[in-house]
């Protein structure tokens, strides 16, 4: 398998034209706010009706922490959207691995539909809390050390401190 490129940029996540978008959903999968709420008002309701459906089918009591799963992009660029629920951030437990099992999943996911391109989110970094100078790291090592088919990952960042952080993270090769 090829080395994934990485490339970190400021943007608007549902602006993306990639295979996949990642959600930083919440377990309930029915929307909220942040990305979460510009992924699904940007979308349409295809998005919800689908997670609804999951919700019914597959995850009756929401989808778990550090686990994905995919539903239609509806009206974004992308072909899909790739939902996963991030840890909250916990100044007393580290939660770094379900934050790595956040993009690593992502990733299997993306391989599963056949994705070349995905496109993040900074994970967990809203509402949350994760500090952005602790995710960077994380998840850009997530994704450098995943075994995948997926030629390119994205980390499509809103502010100039996300973006600061995911490029010191990328460059300093952690």
């Amino acid at each position: 398998m090829a080395t994934v490129e990485i490339t970190v940029v400021r943007g608007d996540l549902t602006d993306q034209a990639v295979d996949a978008v990642v959600n930083a959903a919440n377990s309930s999968l029915l929307g909220g706010g942040g990305v979460d709420g510009a992924i699904h008002r940007r979308g349409g309701p295809e998005i919800l009706a689908e997670c609804r459906r999951l919700r019914a089918d597959r995850y009756p009591d929401g989808l778990p922490t550090g686990e994905a799963v995919a539903t239609t992009a509806g009206r974004l660029p992308a072909r899909w959207v790739i939902h996963t629920v991030g840890p909250v951030y916990s100044t007393t437990e580290d939660r770094s691995e379900l934050l790595a099992s956040c993009h690593r999943q992502s990733l299997r996911v993306a391989e599963e539909l056949g994705a070349v391109t995905v496109a993040f989110p900074a994970i967990s970094c809203g509402i949350y809390g994760y500090p952005l100078v602790e995710a960077a790291p994380v998840a850009i090592e997530a994704v450098r050390s995943s075994a995948t088919t997926v030629q390119e990952v994205r980390f499509v960042l809103y502010g100039d401190e996300a973006l600061d952080a995911f490029a010191a993270a990328l460059a300093s090769g952690s």
